[in-house]
């Protein structure tokens, strides 16, 4: 054995301390820190000849690459949609890599009858049925590509082919409808072979971000037949919701795959006040969750949900001597792109074994609460003005005037220190979005946040 190695393996208790307490220090002065630091990227180093052990890499990392992270398990940081890692989801995800699992075949099985157990309690989180099978991904991109494959070899069945081995082009052409899809739809559509072109944005609800139902069946009676329907539950500037009952009825008159985007918006099903945002979601086809958003387990997590398993295996299947006789399905490898994958499901596992539902509960109103008060702050603020309502988490705004992209980059370069946005586009109008979803944020935090933003606010509202 390597010296380095064989060192390393004597002192691994002591130097594991040395991690977690790396760790424990990182994550407690999280609320104090730069949510996005200012520090430039160091200079790239070549690959060592030599190493010189953990300890020393730990040192080097702690040098040069930990003062520019971003903090972004902390309270503030509100861009995108990003959760932290609760206390239960950290040990689950520290266990993954200790036991270090791939257990997608039946013939090591543990790991994934776990998997399963974690996906049924997802489902009843969600309030879904048992009608809906799941599987977890590494995150809402790959969910959405999941159940769009998934949807793909449902139109081959419709037209008498199969695409997963005929090729897409046995489809001939295909058409995706949606009100306001997430860009993740249209790269599925380009790694599945259906193109980008195939997307077909149908027009939105006034003022909205949610699908005119309709326009929607106006679309569905254009064309010849069966199609795909990707409904949002949750738009990304302003966590807007198509009426999903709508789109179940009009299912019962046209001939369509229904794929409901819940990347963030179906943890709208965890509170009484929300929930009927997502009613009619058990009845899609296909659903997709991500699971670093809301959950707050950690990069990369999200789990899938569709009524058709059985194509969703003809698509995945992955048969060979050495994995088995598990070519039924029920093993994993045959439900996703991925054959490697790391026991995911644990830190999931974990954080619903740790807080249940109510704890989780808790979380989500606790931030939707929180994007009330900052939208209630800012519709009071004579710098700035609200361009969307608080529908869920999500805080869509901009200035009051004068909103250019230049002039956004500087209010939030200059609130950095205090809090993280992202930018974005709502309506025409360059703006910006707080997006709620970490366990640790709490009204303290907006009134933070919302006071760095108030003194970032450009004084010159002529300047480009």
């Amino acid at each position: 054995m390597h010296p380095d190695l064989a060192a390393d393996l004597v002192r691994l208790p002591s130097l594991l301390r040395s991690v977690k307490e790396h760790a424990t220090a990182f994550l407690e002065g999280v609320e104090e820190r730069e949510v996005l630091p200012s520090v430039a990227a160091p200079l790239a180093a070549g690959l060592p000849e030599r190493g010189n052990g953990l300890q020393a890499a730990l040192q080097d990392f702690a040098e040069r690459w930990e003062p520019g992270l971003a903090a972004s398990v902390g309270p503030r940081y509100w861009g995108f949609v990003t959760g932290g890692v609760t206390p239960a989801a950290l040990a689950g995800d520290w266990l993954t890599a200790a036991v270090d699992q791939n257990s997608f075949s039946s013939l090591d099985g543990t790991g994934q009858r776990l998997e399963r157990e974690a996906i049924s309690w997802l489902r009843e989180l969600f309030g879904l049925s048992r009608d809906q099978e799941g599987s977890l991904v590494s995150g809402a991109t790959m969910s959405n590509m999941v159940g769009l494959a998934v949807a793909r070899e449902w139109l081959g069945e419709r037209l008498g082919v199969s695409p997963a081995e005929e090729g897409a082009g046995a489809l001939g052409a295909v058409r995706v409808l949606s009100g306001s899809p997430h860009s993740s739809v249209a790269k599925s559509l380009s790694m599945l072979g259906l193109g980008r072109a195939s997307l077909v944005t149908v027009p939105t609800l006034a003022g909205r971000e949610a699908v005119d139902p309709v326009a929607l069946e106006a679309a569905l009676e254009t064309g010849d037949g069966p199609c795909v329907v990707v409904a949002n539950a949750g738009t990304v500037n302003s966590g807007d919701f198509d009426d999903l009952r709508a789109l179940v009825r009009l299912r019962g008159r046209h001939d369509f795959w229904l794929h409901v985007d819940a990347a963030f918006g179906g943890f709208a099903a965890l509170s009484p006040t929300s929930a009927h945002l997502v009613d009619g979601m058990d009845a899609a086809d296909s659903i997709c969750v991500d699971l670093h958003k809301w959950l707050n387990v950690p990069y990369d997590s999200a789990v899938q949900f569709t009524r058709r398993q059985d194509l969703q295996v003809r698509v995945f299947r992955n048969t060979a001597a050495y994995l088995g006789a598990g070519g039924d399905g029920a093993d994993r490898v045959h439900r996703t792109p991925e054959n490697s994958q790391r026991l995911r499901a644990l830190a999931a596992w974990f954080t619903l074994r740790a807080y249940g539902r109510d704890g989780h509960r808790e979380i989500v109103e606790r931030c939707m609460a929180c994007a009330r008060s900052l939208a209630a702050s800012i519709d009071g603020a004579p710098g700035l003005r609200m361009l969307a309502p608080v529908r869920l988490n999500v805080v869509c705004f901009t200035l009051a005037e004068n909103p250019t992209a230049v002039r956004l980059a500087a209010l939030t370069g200059k609130a950095a220190d205090h809090v993280f946005l992202s930018p974005t586009v709502y309506e025409g109008v360059p703006a910006l979005r707080a997006a709620f979803s970490n366990w640790r944020t709490t009204e303290a935090d907006v009134r933070s946040a919302f006071e760095a933003l108030c003194e970032s606010v450009p004084g010159d509202a002529s300047s480009a």
